[in-house]
């Protein structure tokens, strides 16, 4: 995940949080409470953004101008860099470059291709072996008696358009997830220009990957851009590659397949500890963080910041379902509160 600076300033709602947090700072308002049973158990904060169509700030809570890791909503813009290193991707091949896959069986298949195409094996791949990401193909995966392995793992398929990028380019692949490695220093830039923003601080992500931080508004910001960018351009490539294929930017139980597929020209892409990132096609765009990572309020809290940027579709209502259960049966839910 990612932390943003930049934007105009958040409207006064951000204003609320009272309690004291690392010692200085305040708290981060409430943005959904967990309901069991009829009794609030648990609160989530976080913050927030909501950009309207021309790029303003029309809606803010917590500090969405702080640095923060967008983890794998990065993806799109990690996507655009292989394009602009002059890697002809396209259709479901870019899509999963810019993936956070379930491990389905279509996944994998894509992943083997694709090494197969660019002349590598699993062995190249810098991910750590890993169980596919969706439980369901997690247990089936174990059920067919596979041990975890780098192609399962979810970003296998931007790790392969990563190495075959560097072969296009005679550029070393032992060290491609060297953050000064050229391609690495491609994904900053592309990161800076479409977030209007500097990167603040590199990690490395869980995948090996080097990790930038910007501001929730920046990553808003950077989605918007790509939505908005001219027809051919290798930002508008992944756009439009992730909105037609959506099945493999997630998969089939994952919400980023239901947002795409369900609000056509939506842009949307989540990341671990619980960030997401979304435009729309005319402009419209929404970044938030989760700050305890608690990623079953995501849903809830995107689906009330989609409702407020004026988006009528009956996925909204599917994504907002995060239900809390108690013996095996629903009892309560996690809901937005602003």
């Amino acid at each position: 995940m990612t932390h943003e600076p930049t934007g105009a300033a958040p409207s006064t709602a951000a204003s609320a949080p009272t309690a004291p947090r690392a010692g200085t700072a305040p708290a981060l308002p409430v943005l959904a409470e967990v309901v069991r049973s009829g009794f609030v158990e648990g609160h989530h904060r976080g913050s927030l953004v909501l950009l309207a169509a021309d790029g303003r700030v029309e809606f803010a809570l917590g500090e969405p101008d702080a640095p923060v890791f967008p983890r794998s909503s990065n993806k799109p813009m990690q996507a655009a860099a292989i394009l602009r290193a002059g890697l002809d991707l396209s259709g479901e091949r870019l899509a999963l470059a810019a993936a956070s896959h379930s491990g389905e069986g279509f996944h994998l298949d894509l992943v083997r291709t694709m090494l197969a195409e660019f002349g590598l094996t699993e062995a190249d791949l810098g991910t750590p072996p890993d169980l596919p990401v969706d439980p369901v193909e997690a247990r089936e995966y174990l059920a067919a008696g596979h041990e975890p392995s780098k192609i399962a793992m979810n970003c296998s398929g931007k790790h392969t358009a990563m190495l075959a990028a560097c072969l296009h380019n005679g550029w070393p692949t032992g060290s491609y997830l060297d953050p000064e490695h050229p391609l690495q220093r491609l994904v900053r830039t592309v990161i800076e220009e479409t977030a209007g923003e500097p990167v603040t601080a590199i990690g490395t992500d869980g995948c090996g990957a080097p990790l930038m931080a910007i501001s929730l508004t920046g990553l808003a910001r950077a989605f918007r851009h790509f939505v908005r960018a001219e027809p051919g351009s290798p930002e508008r490539r992944v756009a439009d590659a992730m909105r037609a294929h959506p099945e493999y930017v997630a998969g089939t139980r994952r919400a980023d397949t239901w947002l795409m597929a369900g609000a056509p020209g939506t842009l949307s892409k989540t990341g671990a500890e619980a960030v997401q990132a979304v435009a729309l096609e005319d402009g419209r765009a929404l970044a938030l963080k989760i700050d305890d990572g608690g990623a079953r309020a995501v849903g809830p809290v995107m689906a009330r910041a989609l409702d407020r940027l004026g988006v009528k579709a009956d996925v909204v209502e599917r994504i907002a379902k995060s239900p809390v259960l108690g013996g095996g049966v629903e009892v309560g839910e996690v809901l937005a509160t602003f």
